[in-house]
């Protein structure tokens, strides 16, 4: 395959920004193509020369103490920076230049990051849904890159991680710099509407907390469907209403105070929408109720949480009298080709 040209307009992407060991996965597997606008659409996203959040964040990881013996590890089902410390209260003050800190928990050279979600909850459920042995693995909507670690952990073979928020990108900046062996984790500031339609490129696909902000269920579906090979898996975990029937909950305006939350399927619905968009062999793994100890404010995360979102007098709805959230993990095997 030729290279697709860089175009001569395309900025260079920061030092700290390396991917190469990504660049390198996608070509040997022949999606040059796909590298090539992995770089370009990275390396505009990055290109923010009035963003000042950036430049702060960016200053920040370079007031963290770097080498010196530090690596990271998440061998125990915690994500960790270990080795000599330094000042923990200077080190809390430059952890918290990122804040909000949503998924976790971290912890930094002894310094603990109790974050809004114990998404190790969440990822005790998640885990059970597929073996991900030398799985390659695309996790969209992946935040900070929690998730990620624990897919490796999990045995996986490389992770490349989505998200749009560049905050989330550098919370993941600040714990992968310390990995000390060949890079297979990666958070790119993309979206699944970046991927190819047809980029069979992954044996799993993560979509988590994600499909009810997308304004439409179904293409974000296809664009995970297309990013899977032939018979590869999906592990979906989204909120649902509890109906035996194919129904769906569109808020008035906000759910949960949240104003991006359009469509909540039922089950029976979630798996018809799978079933149109190219998935079979569709398993429920878990329904959770979402709480106020798995979700809440915490020192790393100081603004409203959970507990403001539902109703004070009944707690199994939310602010607005909708159902309160459940979230449902699903697993579904992509069809081959027919």
């Amino acid at each position: 395959m030729v290279k697709k040209p860089v175009p001569n307009d395309t900025p260079q992407l920061p030092d700290w920004f390396d991917r190469r060991p990504l660049d390198q996965w996608l070509r040997k597997r022949g999606h040059d193509a796909f590298a090539d606008s992995v770089a370009e659409i990275c390396a505009r996203r990055l290109d923010q020369p009035t963003n000042g959040d950036l430049k702060r964040w960016v200053a920040a990881l370079a007031d963290l103490p770097f080498g010196q013996g530090r690596q990271l590890d998440y061998s125990d089902g915690r994500v960790r920076v270990v080795g000599p410390g330094g000042d923990p209260i200077a080190l809390r003050e430059t952890l918290m230049r990122f804040h909000p800190w949503r998924k976790g928990p971290f912890e930094f050279l002894g310094v603990p990051i109790d974050t809004e979600w114990r998404s190790d909850w969440k990822w005790n459920r998640i885990a059970r849904a597929v073996d991900l042995k030398l799985k390659s693995v695309l996790d969209v909507g992946c935040g900070n890159g929690y998730y990620g670690w624990r897919m490796l952990e999990a045995g996986a073979s490389i992770v490349m991680g989505l998200d749009p928020i560049l905050r989330f990108l550098m919370q993941f900046q600040v714990f992968d710099r310390y990995e000390t062996r060949p890079r297979r984790h990666f958070v790119l500031p993309m979206v699944d509407t970046d991927l190819p339609e047809k980029l069979a490129a992954f044996d799993v696909v993560f979509s988590a907390g994600v499909l009810y902000h997308r304004t439409s269920p179904i293409d974000h579906l296809r664009s995970l469907a297309g990013a899977l090979v032939p018979d590869g898996k999906l592990v979906l975990e989204t909120l649902i209403i509890e109906d035996d029937q194919p129904s769906v909950l569109v808020p008035e305006d906000r759910y949960a105070q949240m104003r991006n939350v359009w469509f909540i399927p039922s089950l029976e619905m979630l798996f018809r929408w799978l079933r149109r968009t190219g998935f079979e062999d569709i398993k429920t793994i878990d329904i959770t109720p979402t709480d106020t100890n798995e979700q809440r404010s915490t020192d790393w995360m100081t603004f409203q949480s959970l507990a403001d979102f539902l109703d004070p007098q009944d707690s199994s709805k939310t602010i607005e009298g909708y159902p309160g959230p459940v979230r449902a993990t699903v697993v579904a095997r992509r069809k081959e080709a027919e």
